[in-house]
């Protein structure tokens, strides 16, 4: 992937291991107040930093999976019986770790994490798009609001949802209630899952709890091909 730029924002691929080490920095103030986030996954994964001249705006990881055959070696199925996909030929590109340094406000960031993403997607020929999608803080009714919304409109294909594999799931569309309040349902959801949704994303029918990242995540896929022309167009407009 050719690096991306957007005003004073470069998006591009990790280049060695100096631009992992500035990766997993962030992520492990990110995700663990300062302590180190590597795992055995980082070496298989492409890496994609969004910097701003040397300071690291964001930052994932994207793992290519060459059909749902392979998704076991994915993160997602650590926490998700993914074999409802797994006849699926198409690859696969599984996004993760993803992360905003701390302060960041300007959408622009993450548009152009999105494209970069896109670009991979795109070169990869992959025809879904998963990831576990985090919402901060691991106690499930903290996020009630945004799980009512995800559980009336954004449940996937009953067919194609993941099965329980987790030690600790939340049943949240027998929990969470009714939407009462769509603006604060809204407010609740994380910037990536929001991103997720309005590509036309689906979710899984229950939440895993992390306690060792102190998260509640659900299990998100976009169907490539479904995402709506203008978004598509937009993301590969930049």
């Amino acid at each position: 992937m050719e690096p991306l730029i957007r005003g004073r924002y470069v998006a591009r691929l990790a280049a060695g291991p100096e631009d992992l080490s500035r990766a997993l920095a962030l992520r492990g103030a990110v995700f663990r107040n300062g302590a180190d986030d590597h795992d055995d996954l980082d070496e298989r994964c492409q890496h994609v930093l969004v910097e701003s001249g040397d300071a690291v705006c964001a930052t994932f990881r994207v793992a290519l999976l060459p059909s749902g055959a392979a998704l076991g070696q994915g993160y997602a199925a650590r926490f998700y019986d993914l074999s409802p996909l797994a006849a699926d030929p198409r690859p696969f590109a599984e996004m993760g770790r993803f992360c905003l340094a701390p302060g960041t406000a300007d959408p622009d960031v993450l548009r152009l994490a999105w494209a970069a993403m896109t670009r991979l997607v795109d070169a990869a020929g992959a025809g879904r798009l998963i990831g576990c999608t985090s919402f901060a803080g691991a106690d499930w009714t903290l996020h009630r609001a945004a799980l009512a919304l995800l559980a009336e409109r954004h449940l996937g294909p009953v067919g194609l949802r993941p099965g329980r594999r987790a030690a600790e799931v939340v049943d949240y569309p027998a929990l969470a209630g009714p939407v009462t309040d769509r603006r604060t349902a809204l407010a609740g959801l994380p910037p990536l899952l929001r991103s997720y949704l309005g590509m036309g994303g689906w979710v899984s029918d229950h939440a895993v709890v992390d306690r060792d990242l102190d998260t509640l995540h659900v299990f998100t896929c976009v169907e490539v091909a479904g995402v709506p022309q203008a978004r598509a167009a937009s993301l590969r407009g930049i």
